[in-house]
């Protein structure tokens, strides 16, 4: 059983997700819920449950300043969010958990299901990279954080070659020849590298780094050669997509 704390300013937020966790969670059991951060900071202090759904935007006390109350974090955190492009490419960067407002009901499974699945609060790490692209605008992203079955690899962007889909998993191949597991689909991968215009979906089963393309090789949908010797087929609806890009580059 998982011991969950709602916190969101607006009532009727927290009871609908509250109505949505009962009905599609069963093994979620709701400890209480909170529409004030201050409040909730004593409870998750005396209770010390295994997550907490924390709205982002709050008045005095937002979600991003209740975290920073704890010295370590032991509880997996799921953010709920209105839309804000900025705090949800903060979140994905840092790779935490979010549900976009109003929350869909498979969207809360699959949020929930991650959670009993990994078990793991969110890191140091972690939670430096959010302070840190959350408190200085001007800063651009240069790592990604990519969970793994033991915990976190914070990889630089410019490292990453190719990305492939193996399952619920992605394979991440970097500059250095090395090779990581990312407890993450590709598609969640892609949404983290989406403000970098290097990254492209070519393939239902590969994302690339455009800046590691030494060739590609007509055909169907033909194919790339990276610069590590490898080759990634390319499919051919995104062929089109990928030629504009590479031309657009040239210019």
């Amino acid at each position: 059983m998982i011991r969950a704390i709602l916190i969101d300013d607006e009532k009727h937020c927290l009871d609908t997700l509250r109505m949505s966790l009962l009905k599609h969670c069963p093994d979620v059991q709701i400890i209480d819920q909170f529409t004030s951060g201050r409040k909730a900071l004593a409870a998750i202090q005396t209770y010390h449950p295994d997550l907490i759904f924390l709205d982002i935007e709050m008045p005095i006390m937002n979600g991003f300043e209740l975290l920073e109350q704890f010295e370590k974090i032991c509880f997996s955190v799921i953010f709920t969010t209105g839309y804000d492009q900025y705090a949800i490419r903060a979140i994905r960067f840092s790779a935490l958990d979010y549900l976009l407002k109003p929350i869909d009901a498979n969207e809360l499974i699959d949020a929930v299901r991650k959670v009993n699945t990994l078990k793991l609060p969110p890191s140091a790490e972690q939670l430096s990279m959010l302070w840190q692209q959350i408190n200085h605008f001007e800063n651009k992203f240069t790592k990604v954080a990519v969970p793994t079955a033991e915990g976190f690899e914070l990889i630089p962007v410019e490292q990453l070659v190719i990305c492939e889909a193996h399952d619920s998993y992605t394979h991440l191949y970097l500059k250095n020849k090395t090779k990581i597991i990312a407890s993450r689909s590709l598609k969640e991968i892609e949404e983290q590298l989406q403000h970098f215009p290097s990254f492209i979906r070519v393939h239902h089963s590969y994302l690339v780094n455009l800046n590691d393309v030494t060739k590609y090789i007509r055909g169907d949908g033909g194919y790339l050669v990276m610069s590590d010797g490898t080759t990634v087929n390319v499919s051919r609806n995104r062929k089109d997509i990928l030629l504009n890009k590479l031309q657009a580059s040239r210019r």
